[in-house]
């Protein structure tokens, strides 16, 4: 190689050590040496010497066991500011991270028979707590520095990495170039030099055989995965029977906002219209806990992030057939307890719960029973307590009426905040899989109940609507018909 020239090409092997000429110069001395690696090396830098010096000059390689690689990955940066510092659970994950740990698999037995470890080791939270994948590192460095001035490590930049872990994922960075442009490092300084660099995969290409060979060792591998799947799972899946809709909600009270009081919680159940049931373990009802509030802008937020699950089930009966099957309601009120365990009633709500399957977000108003006069006010400041429904159901439409009208005049009221829920609904059904019923109106459960993705409301507008055209028919059916003809006329 000219001395001149400012072109290099070098084919690095993994885990190939090529020394810099730092390093070089570091280890011929013998005293400088001080751990066993240094040992090594110095006897593999004489070697070189003897055999004509090194092939290599700006093009030089880190290995795992070089204390740079255990330098950079303990200074690797959370940011991009120049002035961070690390922090505490910075430091102690770098700390605690091992590279080179023997990996050994849980057997199912030993994890089945020992589920909670009441008093965990120190090993044993490091292993578990923190990801702690066993990785191999290894750097390809560039001596960037004037020709005769080689060998400064502020002239030492990184031109590849490459990781591979445990589970065998081979990490380089930057890429391959291909058929991109080289990339490109710029130094500061008078001249700003720049410097370009591609990288190339020069691996072997594997055999035909080979390729084969590993392929078949993946196809018994995803089978095995895949039996091994099927066991956990079973191979009896419990379906809904013909003319029933299976309803599942995971949902979470996610907070409580807008209300007069601190220390909130919220008692919600679940009403069942006709037709519908629950299995005999379900709990249709629950309380959350006391929750604190913060202050989130102009209001005090509570954030309960309470869960719970609900199952039902609908079943269609030949009583049905003329009318829209009820949806089943979520009833709520959201009290207040405070240090001297005087507690409020904040808010009444309710919700419809979803009848499309699905992720959904609902923010519910509510409101709360007042008295008129202070008195009623200063008793619930003192002393607490204030007016409650006696039947939550009054929310809405009290179960227990059977009127054709509710009046709720004279009944005073006051708005107090609101209720977030986060609600994942499912649905389970044959009429799904059924292709033909979605020709056919009002003849599957599907049918029947995918009309109703819109609230409550409008199909009670609709059956409103529906009602007052009878009745008008009706009407015009019983005038006399010059009184209708005359009218038409006139019109």
């Amino acid at each position: 190689r000219p001395p001149d020239a400012e072109e290099e090409e070098a084919e690095v092997g993994w885990q190939e050590k090529l020394f810099s000429q730092f390093e070089v110069d570091l280890y011929q001395n013998e005293s400088a040496c001080q751990t066993p690696l240094d040992r090594q090396y110095h006897g593999e830098i004489l070697k070189l010497e003897k055999a004509g010096g090194r092939k290599n000059y700006r093009i030089f390689t880190y290995t795992d066991h070089d204390r740079f690689t255990n330098l950079e990955e303990h200074c690797q940066k959370v940011t991009d500011s120049d002035h961070e510092v690390p922090s505490y659970l910075a430091e102690r994950m770098a700390n605690v991270r091992r590279r080179r740990q023997d990996h050994r698999p849980i057997e199912a037995s030993s994890l089945k028979s020992k589920i909670v470890t009441w008093e965990p080791s120190e090993e044993f939270i490091k292993n578990n707590h923190v990801i702690n994948t066993p990785v191999q590192t290894m750097y390809i460095m560039g001596d960037l520095g004037p020709y005769g001035k080689l060998g400064h490590r502020e002239y030492e930049h990184v031109l590849c990495t490459i990781k591979v872990d445990g589970n065998g994922v081979i990490t380089v960075k930057p890429d391959f170039t291909g058929t991109k442009g080289a990339y490109r490092i710029e130094l500061d300084g008078e001249k700003r030099e720049v410097w370009k660099y591609t990288i190339e995969n020069a691996s072997v290409q594997v055999q035909p055989e080979e390729e084969e060979r590993e392929q078949r060792v993946f196809r018994d591998l995803y089978s095995r995965h895949k039996e091994y799947l099927s066991g956990l799972v079973g191979s009896e899946f419990e379906m809904t029977l013909p003319g029933t809709l299976r309803l599942f909600v995971n949902g979470e009270i996610v907070s409580a906002q807008g209300y007069e009081y601190d220390n909130l919680y919220v008692h919600f159940f679940l009403e069942l219209p006709n037709q519908w049931s629950s299995p005999a373990f379900q709990q249709l009802s629950g309380v959350t806990q006391t929750c604190a509030t913060k202050t989130v802008g102009w209001d005090n937020v509570a954030y309960f992030c309470y869960p719970f699950t609900l199952e039902m089930f609908f079943t269609q009966g030949d009583e049905s057939e003329d009318s829209l099957p009820q949806w089943p309601v979520l009833y709520f009120e959201v009290l207040s307890l405070d240090f001297w365990q005087r507690y409020r009633v904040e808010g009444y709500g309710s919700l419809v719960l979803p009848a499309s399957p699905g992720l959904h977000m609902l923010t519910i108003p509510t409101w709360r029973p007042v008295e008129l006069g202070t008195v009623a006010e200063l008793r619930r400041f003192f002393i607490g307590g204030s007016p409650e429904l006696e039947d939550i159901t009054y929310v809405r439409i009290p179960s227990t009426f059977k009127g054709e009208r509710l009046s709720r005049f004279g009944f005073r009221t006051e708005t107090t905040g609101s209720v977030t829920f986060r609600l994942y609904c499912l649905q389970q059904s044959k009429a799904f899989l059924e292709t033909s019923a979605l020709r056919q109106r009002m003849q599957s459960v599907l049918d029947r109940l995918g009309g109703f993705s819109q609230q409550s409301s409008v199909y009670n507008v609709l059956e409103a609507f529906q009602r007052a055209r009878r009745r008008m028919q009706e009407a015009r059916e019983s005038l006399p018909q010059d009184l209708i003809s005359t009218s038409a006329s006139t019109v």
